[in-house]
């Protein structure tokens, strides 16, 4: 599985049958994912002290658009690699959507359903 954050309105606006499309496919040319692993990374980066994001878990065999584990830094050899998703995430890969409180001091750490696989 992958894994996607996004705020909880944004999820709840993707219609049944639908496609869930960030705001990075359109000026990336590709949708941002994590793994266990590195959901924190940019989560406490980009987000720290939000309230309303979910993570959506991703089956990337129904995704049915390209996925590529890419650099989040392309010139640094030691960079993180992350899943990109090349086009909309239909609903129907996303298989659990689990919210994703803050801790007290606002960072982010992955939910303990996640953690426990």
């Amino acid at each position: 599985m992958i894994l996607h954050m996004c705020s909880a309105d944004e999820w709840a606006a993707v219609p049944e049958g639908g496609s869930y499309r960030a705001a990075s496919l359109d000026t990336e040319g590709f949708i941002h994912c994590s793994d266990p692993g590195t959901l924190h990374q940019p989560a406490n980066r980009l987000y720290l002290g939000r309230t309303d994001l979910v993570v959506l878990e991703v089956d990337p065999a129904a995704l049915g658009v390209p996925l590529r584990w890419e650099q989040a830094y392309p010139d640094n050899r030691d960079a993180t690699w992350f899943p990109h998703v090349y086009g909309p995430i239909p609903r129907a890969a996303v298989v659990a959507v689990h919210p994703l409180p803050p801790e007290p001091d606002g960072s982010f750490r992955l939910p303990e359903v996640l953690a426990n696989r």
